[in-house]
């Protein structure tokens, strides 16, 4: 590759654009692009929203808003994730940067939907620019797990919540479990939901807890800006309901601003034409068992261009999706208090009686969020 230091300067300021379109994009990928000429930065932008401009036009459209430069010939586009090269709600963006008379781009990575995958870089080079693909590739994948892994596996990427104290416990004997960590955890904890695709629990948490499962955050604690406020939306609910035991009074049912899915296995149809009145959609799949498929579960939610989801739910939940390899990222709030022995612990994993069947656990990040403690760290399968 001919790549430049400035290269380097150029696409972070790339994925730093990218960032800001985190809470909104979905279920499209998170894209930032900057266009340089003559060294300077003349124009910037990023993906806000499905159905809306890509990053490429955006800044576009920036730059040609001002009055730094008259025109794009010749200029350099740095963009986080290849450019488009088939007509979705958007057209190309690929053949836009032809018509612009764009001389090089330099990408972060190939694009994994396989509609794109390459064309959008190949489409490029024949028409004689020059393409650079891999810069920051590592930090580019960063900002889209979910849309990565739907497109290479037809699953979405599944992310553990859960709050314990120091000793490993995650509610009392009898199931109580407000609140173990401080209001900075919990003001935390809202940011990861926004940044979901869909917010997911069982039926025991429900049954327990009554959980709403919305996000109770502004815009503003979110830090975002004026223009992305109205295109914040809450994301989906999805319940694990075996048996389908949801009151139609459940607090998560009734949001005029968002959508329940209901997964169970159940043939009660009139406790399904109950709970639909209320806007929720009850999904029976076939399984010869009492409990849900998780996997069939995931690959459904899949297909409804869901690329993350937040779980927050008891042991067994956790546990049936750790044990069954689904799970991609486990953020624990830890807690400066003890619970006891007598306490509920983190995961229902029966199976382990001996250390070889053991889960190894990769740390990636610790630090302190009030006076509790954020584990972020993913399972070694």
């Amino acid at each position: 590759m001919n790549i430049t230091p400035e290269d380097y300067k150029f696409m972070a300021r790339a994925i730093q654009l990218a960032e800001k379109g985190k809470y909104t994009t979905h279920p499209n990928p998170r894209v930032g692009c900057v266009i340089v000429k003559d060294n300077q930065i003349v124009g910037e932008g990023f993906h806000q929203k499905a159905g809306e401009p890509h990053a490429e036009i955006n800044a576009i459209n920036s730059a040609t808003a001002s009055s730094v430069t008259a025109s794009l010939q010749g200029a350099t586009v740095y963009v986080t994730l290849e450019p488009c090269s088939h007509t979705g709600k958007t057209p190309p963006c690929a053949n836009t940067l032809i018509q612009q008379k764009i001389k090089r781009v330099v990408i972060g990575m190939q694009d994994p939907n396989p509609e794109v995958a390459g064309k959008g870089i190949q489409k490029l080079r024949d028409a004689g620019l020059a393409v650079e693909v891999g810069v920051l590739e590592n930090q580019a994948e960063l900002l889209n797990p979910g849309f990565i892994k739907r497109m290479k596996k037809g699953l979405p990427w599944v992310r553990i919540k859960l709050a314990m104290s120091i000793d490993g416990r995650t509610a009392m004997a009898s199931g109580e479990s407000q609140w173990i960590t401080g209001s900075a955890a919990r003001n935390d904890v809202q940011r990861l939901r926004a940044m979901a695709d869909a917010i997911m629990t069982g039926s025991g948490t429900l049954l327990q807890d009554d959980p709403s499962l919305n996000v109770r955050t502004s815009a503003e604690a979110l830090g975002i800006s004026n223009e992305l406020k109205d295109k914040l939306k809450q994301p989906l609910c999805v319940l694990l309901d075996s048996q389908l035991q949801i009151s139609p009074n459940a607090k998560m049912l009734g949001f005029d601003n968002r959508k329940t899915l209901i997964y169970t296995n159940s043939e009660n149809d009139s406790k399904k034409e109950q709970l639909e009145k209320t806007g929720a959609k009850v999904i029976t799949l076939s399984n010869d068992t009492e409990r849900l498929s998780l996997k069939d579960v995931l690959q459904d939610l899949a297909k409804q261009q869901i690329n993350e989801i937040h779980v927050e739910a008891g042991a067994t939940l956790c546990g049936a999706l750790l044990e069954q390899q689904l799970v991609d990222e486990i953020i624990i709030f830890m807690a400066p208090t003890l619970m006891g022995s007598n306490a509920r612990g983190l995961f229902n994993l029966p199976e382990l009686n001996q250390m070889k069947d053991k889960f190894d656990i990769k740390i990636e990040d610790i630090r302190a969020i009030g006076n509790d403690w954020r584990i972020t760290m993913k399972p070694v399968y």
